[in-house]
This record gives structure tokens, sequence and C-alpha cells, in this order.
């Protein structure tokens, strides 16, 4: 099984308002390790969700996508806590302002969720939110551990997000912690730009790989493609771009769950064989990927595409 753990929420999307001055808002399921618990599943992979879900309406809203593709939610009892909201504004031009309200994503103790874990565990990937929170940060580390102890590979896709923590400093130290228990770590363009202006990527990637776990970085670069580092290879590969556009929520999820599964299928979803693919492998992964978030951005909101949807792109190519 694999597992992600992190949060799920509702981004809550406020429209302009019109000559009435009444806010319309439209509620959509979220939360990057939410969107990526869902496209693996859909991609045929055993895969359980480690988030507490709220009792209240939004709680229920967002175990319909999650039960419809097959998901495990592992927490199975629900919370009181209400369901993490992020309200998002659009203004006049359509630019976006975000507020986050924690609640049900919080709502976990260290045993809880270790307890959860299922016996047999073959990759546990790290939310997003876990190094936000010092207290949170801390518990988080630990079922990291506990699933290392129990042979998983480790992935991170953290989303970092500097508008959310009052201490980025102290931040970036816990995200370090996390980044230290990685065999796989993905990041954005922004993400890097975030962490550290003055590097490129490529010196990024080379101090990512020198970490205690490191095998495999991925780095997206939005409509210019990704990038795929490993000590025995580096390759890069552009977007697939699907016949309608939608838009482009979930898409580095989708991205992420796209190579996760690529690497299950060719047996190197594991220390040793990670860090042994080269450039001809990588760009593979990276174009099986690329597939993947493409049919996402084909949708309007986060549709990851099934498995079958992506093996006819795949097929069509070959032609």
């Amino acid at each position: 099984m694999f597992v992600v753990g992190g949060e799920s929420l509702i981004d809550l999307v406020s429209e302009p308002r019109g000559p009435d001055g009444v806010i319309h808002m439209h509620a959509h399921q979220g939360g990057s390790p939410y969107n990526c618990a869902i496209a693996l599943s859909k991609l045929g992979n055993d895969i359980g969700f480690l988030c507490p879900i709220s009792k209240d309406g939004f709680g229920s809203y967002l175990l319909e996508p999650l039960d419809a593709a097959g998901v495990k939610t592992l927490l199975t009892q629900r919370v009181v806590a209400p369901t993490t909201l992020a309200v998002v504004t659009l203004n006049e031009k359509r630019q976006a302002a975000y507020e986050f309200y924690r609640g049900a994503d919080r709502a976990f103790t260290q045993q809880g969720m270790v307890a959860a874990l299922p016996q047999t565990l073959d990759l546990y990937q790290i939310g997003g939110f876990c190094p936000i929170l010092p207290e949170d940060a801390a518990i988080w580390a630990e079922v990291v551990r506990a699933a290392m102890a129990k042979g998983a590979t480790i992935s991170i896709d953290p989303n970092v997000r500097p508008s959310l923590v009052d201490d980025f400093g102290s931040y970036k130290q816990r995200l370090s912690t996390f980044l230290d228990l990685a065999h796989i770590i993905k990041m954005s363009e922004e993400d890097l730009l975030a962490l550290e202006p003055s590097l490129s990527i490529e010196a990024h990637s080379a101090a990512l790989l020198a970490r205690p776990n490191c095998e495999l970085v991925i780095v997206t670069l939005g409509e210019k493609g990704s990038l795929a580092y490993t000590p025995a290879g580096r390759a890069k590969a552009g977007i697939w771009s699907p016949p309608v556009f939608g838009d482009t929520v979930g898409a580095g999820d989708s991205l992420m769950a796209g190579v996760l599964s690529y690497l299950r299928e060719k047996d190197a979803l594991r220390p040793g064989p990670l860090k042994t693919l080269g450039s001809a492998e990588l760009e593979a992964m990276l174009h099986f990927g690329a597939v993947v978030a493409g049919l996402n951005c084909g949708q309007v909101g986060c549709k990851p595409p099934t498995r079958a949807e992506v093996d006819a792109v795949l097929s069509e190519e070959r032609r």
C-alpha cells in the first residue's frame, strides 16, 4: 500500500462582488495530499489517506471523491473539529488572495496516526502542511519515521507557502528535517526560489541529492515542463497539452502521482534502484507524469485521469 499523509480542505472561492454587493462563493474539495491520494488511486495503486475528516457537511463532501476513487481513509473515526478552509478571494482581474482557517486537518494524535499505518507499507508521501507548525511537525516527523521502520520509501512535495508561516526561517529548519528523511523530493521552481533565491535549480538539486536519504529530485517548471535528477542522470520533459484546456488546479499533484506510479511499475520505487535511474528512464518517467498532469488540466478543477485514459494517450503516441 501507498499512504499519503497530510491535509484535506475545502477551497471556498469568492467571486468578485457584483452590483448587488452580495458575495457568491463556490466550495471545492482540495489539499495537495488529498489530490495526490485520489490521483494515485485512479492510476491503479492501493492507497490509504492519513488525515482526520470532520463530522461536518464539508467532511462528507471531502469523502465523496475519496470513496469514488477507492482511497481508504485510515483514520476511520470522524472528528468534531470543523473542516479546514482555504478562502480564495478573486479581484476584478481574477487574481487570487488566500486565507487559511485550520481545523480538522490538525485534529490528530501521534499515537492515533502511527496506529493507523498499515502493516505492509511501500511508500509514504509527506503532506505540504506538515512542517508549518512546530507542534504538528514534531508529530508528523515521528509518523514518517514509523513508516520508514515498516520499510516505506519516503516522498515529499512540500508546496512551500511563505504566507502561511510567521517565522520563515524556523519553517525552513522544520522542512529540512522532512527533506532529510525523504528518498524522493519534488519541488516547484517557485518553491526553490522561496527557499533560497540565490541558488540555481541545478545547485538546489545537487544540494537536495546530497541530503542523507535523497536519491531522486523532481523540479516542476509550469509551462516549461519538468526536470529530474539522480546521481546517475538528469532529464527534462515538456508538458503534455490536452486538446481542450480547463485549468491547472492539481496539476502538480497529478504529475507526482504519475511519477510514483511509473516508478512502482518499473520496480524502482525503493532506495538503491532510484539512484541508478539514468537520463532515458528519467525522461520517460517525466513524460508519463506530464500526461497524467495534462489530462487533469483538460478538466476544470482537480479531476485526475484514470489509468485507462493515460494508456490511451500513450498508445496513440506509439502509433
